[in-house]
Parts: structure tokens; sequence; C-alpha cells
């Protein structure tokens, strides 16, 4: 089925279709596991979450109504896991305004970035509110509008585009907390856009 869209290729993957399924699949995986892969602790628990991800969404295919993309339904549905699971290790309700994920135990190691300035970025990122982190990673490495990323997280876009504001502004306070020498530091903040992108592609 290819050049189907995805609407298309996930009806055909929830009659028996695996051959649509196996196409959706490679279509998004990427984006499901660079999303997942930045907050979580080895690639074990990458692979559960997003093997899950793809299953919930042939469960419940009636719930994509063709409004907005396939890859936002797909990295909503895994923000949704990532919230369950980091309750469920830490025994609470997870307050996404105010845990990060380095709050949350041993974090995922930075040896995957290449660059000094893209391991700054990483871990700066994971020192963020888990709702702030999300935001900047849909804006910087999934190319999404406010409205887009809004979609993703049930948000009105407005309040997207504030949080994008305040993410941003508490990235360069937990990038000059790491102690980074001032030139990597000055490197950093002064091309974070372009790190971010070269970042998406280690991840």
């Amino acid at each position: 089925m290819s050049g189907a869209g995805d609407g298309e290729l996930l009806a055909a993957w929830q009659t028996g279709d695996r051959r649509a399924g196996a196409e959706l699949f490679d279509r998004h995986f990427r984006a499901v596991a660079r999303f997942v892969r930045a907050k979580l602790w080895s690639e074990d628990d990458v692979d559960d979450l997003v093997q899950s991800t793809f299953v919930a969404c042939l469960e419940a295919p009636a719930r994509f109504r063709g409004e907005g993309s396939l890859r936002g339904y797909l990295l909503g549905i895994a923000y949704h896991k990532l919230q369950k699971l980091y309750a469920e290790r830490a025994r609470r309700p997870i307050d996404v305004e105010e845990v990060s994920v380095h709050d949350l135990g041993p974090g995922p190691s930075t040896a995957l970035a290449r660059r000094a300035e893209q391991r700054l970025l990483l871990a700066g990122l994971r020192r963020l509110p888990l709702q702030f982190q999300v935001v900047l990673e849909l804006s910087f490495w999934e190319d999404m509008t406010a409205g887009a990323i809004g979609a993703v997280l049930g948000e009105p876009e407005g309040t997207v585009r504030t949080r994008l504001r305040r993410a941003k502004e508490l990235l360069a306070v937990q990038l000059r907390r790491l102690g980074a020498a001032p030139a990597l530091l000055e490197s950093t903040l002064g091309g974070l856009a372009g790190w971010a992108r070269s970042l998406r592609a280690e991840l």
C-alpha cells in the first residue's frame, strides 16, 4: 500500500493487514522512539513503550478521526504511557508541571550525543519539568507548530505558545546550573535550535 495515507493504512491494519501495520510502523517508529528515548532509562524501556504505543493505536483506532497527524496522535499516546510508567515506578502520581526526568532517578545516559553541546542540551532538557521538556522537543525535533503541539497534549494553542517561551527561559537557567565551561555554555545557548536539530539525528 505504498503511497497510502496514514488513515488508510490504519484502517487496513485494523482489518488484519499486517503489511499496512508494518508500513505505519516504519513511517513513525523513529519519531516515537526519539520522543521516549530522551525520557527513559534503558533501550528495553524504549522498545517496550514504543511497542505498547503502536498496540494502543491499533486497539483504539476509532479515537483517531483523521484530525491532525497520526504521528501526533502516536506521540500523545506515548506521552500518556510515559506518565503512567513514571507514576508506577515512583508509586505516586506524577505532576508534570513540577517533576523532571532527572528527579525520577538515574537518568538516561547522554553518551548517545556526540558533541559536548548536544550532551549539555540533553542534560538540560531532562532537568526541566516534564511538560516543558515535551513542548521543546516537539518543537525542536518534530518541527511542530504550537497548534500541532496543542493537539498532542490536549492544550489550547495559546497555552502552548506561553509554555514554549517559558520552557526556553527555564532551559537557559538549567544549562547555566550544570556548570559548563563558559565557552561551551555560550556555544550551546547561541546555537540552541541548531544543536537541538543535530541532537535529533542522534536519538
